[in-house]
């Protein structure tokens, strides 16, 4: 791109339109937005503080979900506040820097939790599977490169594709159909030829995607196997129970890309991908924490002790 355009495009700015459209529901909206990420925040950063006061909960399943809520938290936080804003002022534009820089973080979160999950599925495989291996296999060296693998692709990934769009042109200002910046977004106020920014966005989507899937389906097909062959039934409901939360989340996260994949690229369907678009920026960073803390007796015990440890001190 030509210095002429990267001047251009450095001064041009977008203008998010969210939802206002539909102007007689924006302050409904913005108080449940509101209630939603303050349980998201609470839940997420909740969910890391009773993993790290208590000692039952450091072993690497726990280790894994404090990793998951602090990326949910990351991710709420990225796209949550600016809608917010959005739905109470008139003025809705946001800088191409500030564009640009909100979809490189929500990617790589994006991507981060793809893989995050990915591993909690091989976690939950080889404590099913091999639970005399387990605390041997499952290693801290391990468990810290795989959480490290996760954050560091997430991150290739978004820089990757935050480079083609830098490496587009824009002019003035521009309407984006959307909340956040998301990227079939920009690129379609792009005055450059979006095509192998998009192309690479569907290969990136795409394998990573079929990978995390793959892994999944894989390590619980093998768990499906391993519980059928159990013998007692109080054996098997263990290892179900076990695995639960965690296809929970996995179902809400993955059914929700699956059906963004299958929204037409057309004018009538902005508002299914802004609803889709909702639900995984704002919905599934709080639905984690209550999924994996409503089914866990151990999580529970440890908010209630935190509770009444908190009103004892209130009463003194």
């Amino acid at each position: 791109m030509m210095n002429s355009e990267k001047n251009q495009s450095a001064e041009a700015t977008f203008i998010l339109l969210g939802f206002s459209e539909y102007p007689v529901i924006q302050m409904p909206l913005f108080l449940l937005f509101l209630i939603i990420y303050i349980v998201a925040v609470v839940g997420n950063l909740g969910m890391i503080l009773v993993i790290k006061i208590n000692p039952k909960l450091h072993i690497p399943m726990y280790y894994f979900l404090s990793h998951l809520s602090f990326v949910d938290f990351c991710y709420s936080t990225s796209g949550t506040p600016k809608l917010l804003e959005n739905l109470v002022v008139e003025d809705r534009t946001i800088t191409f820097a500030e564009c640009v820089t909100q979809f490189f973080f929500l990617c790589s979160l994006v991507v981060t939790e793809t893989f995050m999950l990915a591993v909690m599925a091989y976690d939950r495989f080889v404590a099913v599977c091999k639970p005399l291996q387990y605390t041997t296999v499952m290693s801290h060296k391990l468990c810290a490169m795989l959480v490290g693998a996760s954050y560091s692709w997430g991150i290739v990934c978004s820089a990757t594709l935050s480079y083609f769009l830098l490496d587009s042109s824009y002019r003035g200002k521009n309407v984006i159909n959307n909340f956040v910046c998301e990227h079939a977004a920009i690129t379609s106020v792009s005055y450059s030829d979006p095509y192998i920014s998009q192309l690479l966005l569907n290969i990136i989507a795409t394998f990573n995607e079929i990978i995390s899937l793959v892994i999944i389906l894989t390590s619980y097909a093998f768990i499906f196997i391993t519980v059928i062959k159990m013998p007692s039934a109080g054996g098997r409901k263990k290892a179900f129970s076990t695995c639960a939360s965690h296809l929970t989340a996995i179902s809400v996260f993955h059914g929700t890309i699956l059906f963004l994949y299958c929204v037409p690229n057309s004018k009538n369907s902005w508002l299914m991908v802004k609803v889709g678009s909702v639900f995984y920026t704002v919905v599934i960073p709080m639905l984690n924490p209550l999924i994996y803390s409503l089914r866990n007796k151990v999580v529970k015990e440890t908010v209630r002790k935190l509770f009444q440890i908190k009103l004892c001190s209130d009463k003194v």
